[in-house]
């Protein structure tokens, strides 16, 4: 048992990492325009997940899903919100809003929260009210700060939010939903990558083999963190899982500031500091919750 969850903590951890370091991979394309980037990355992905399927005989699980025209609704959602998700994060990242971004997935998990109080009639707790509280707070002082919504963090954690609600309707493994996802995405992005090439703009004219091959890349660079998360989840309890999800916007938010230089000003820090708080009272009462599942099996 003891060995089963270092592992899990070990697998999960790297997807965090991975997925923390994301940044640095668009920034090595940013000179192709991020539309097509986002379709490359749905295309590509769905080669990766159908060659993974088809390495690890998953047909039946997919033509369960198939048949169930419920799931394939629930899918269809979450096609387009992770669609949403994936663009309006490049663009982030590739117009110097890498702290915002980071700022959209420190806000998730506690919207997260939000959502099950809404859609699954799950009960807050004192601390998790608190939580959420302190959260708005620190959104209302970078609303004030810029004098507008920040829309790109909270576009981020809404559409990841709302995806993950999704995602927990859905019976499926994380690679044969990914694949599902991707299927009825790619039609739409082979046919823009598609114009883009026709019109002679497009990166597979003018971007070059290191560009290209990291456009190819990109199905890869979202396909194994999610097979490395898939692998440490069903390790570990829920608690634990929530506490490691804080790694990759931690890693954005120094590779944003320090790497790329972007403004971190004491507004932000204060507004930071407000999230930090509110995640630290959120997660303090889960790591109780660790302790109290330390012995129990993991799933599957």
């Amino acid at each position: 048992m003891h060995n089963e969850k270092t592992a899990g903590v070990i697998y999960t951890a790297a997807a965090y990492i991975l997925w923390g370091i994301l940044p640095i991979y668009w920034k090595l394309i940013d000179s192709v325009f991020p539309i097509e980037i986002l379709s490359n990355r749905i295309l590509w992905a769905f080669v990766f997940t159908v060659i993974i399927i088809a390495a690890t005989k998953q047909w039946e699980e997919l033509k369960r899903i198939i048949k169930d025209k419920k799931q394939m609704f629930y899918i269809f959602i979450a096609s387009i919100l992770i669609a949403f998700n994936w663009g309006l994060y490049i663009w982030a990242v590739n117009s110097g809003r890498i702290v915002d971004a980071s700022l959209g997935y420190y806000i998730n998990p506690l919207f997260s929260v939000a959502l099950g109080m809404v859609f699954f009639n799950e009960k807050l707790t004192y601390w998790q009210k608190a939580a959420l509280s302190i959260a708005a707070a620190g959104v209302i002082i970078k609303t004030l700060q810029y004098g507008r919504i920040p829309w790109i963090s909270l576009g981020l954690a809404v559409s990841f939010g709302l995806y993950g609600a999704m995602k927990k309707s859905v019976k499926a493994s994380s690679i044969v939903g990914l694949t599902l996802e991707t299927t009825m995405l790619t039609p739409i992005a082979a046919a823009y990558i598609a114009s883009r090439h026709f019109s002679g703009v497009g990166a597979f004219d003018k971007g070059g083999t290191v560009v290209i091959l990291l456009l190819i890349g990109s199905g890869v660079v979202t396909a194994i963190p999610l097979l490395l998360f898939a692998s440490g989840a069903k390790r570990l309890p829920m608690s634990l899982l929530g506490f490691i999800q804080y790694i990759s916007p931690t890693i954005s938010l120094i590779i944003g500031v320090f790497l790329y230089h972007e403004a971190f000003t004491v507004v932000d820090m204060i507004s930071f500091g407000f999230i930090w708080a509110a995640l630290a009272i959120y997660s303090v009462p889960q790591m109780g919750l660790i302790k109290k599942h330390k012995n129990i099996e993991p799933v599957g």
